[in-house]
């Protein structure tokens, strides 16, 4: 009894190891990566302006050049403001909080 519990152990182990290695092996994604989107240079400036007393730099700068590409324009200032540019203003994140600082 305990030969014929082992034998089925061992031949659900196999057989469950080869249908992993056949869900692991995916072909590789066909076309090319997708490029990230190019920041327009007059972003670059307003960017940094607006994020000028930012606490996370880096983060503050990156989100304002998304925005700011898609927006063609940056509220004035370091906060607040965002009533001069409604796109920047509505823009949200996935969890409903305004993506652009």
């Amino acid at each position: 009894m305990k030969l014929l519990f082992f034998t089925l152990f061992l031949l659900s182990l196999i057989f469950s190891s080869s249908f992993t290695t056949l869900a692991a092996a995916k072909p590789p994604p066909t076309g090319p990566a997708p490029t990230p989107t190019p920041i327009p240079a007059s972003c670059g400036a307003l960017c940094k302006a607006r994020c000028a007393k930012a606490g996370i730099q880096k983060r503050c700068l990156n989100f304002c050049g998304i925005c700011c590409s898609k927006c063609n324009c940056v509220p004035s200032g370091t906060y607040g403001n965002k009533s001069e540019c409604p796109c920047y203003r509505d823009m949200l994140n996935s969890k409903g909080k305004p993506k652009c600082p």
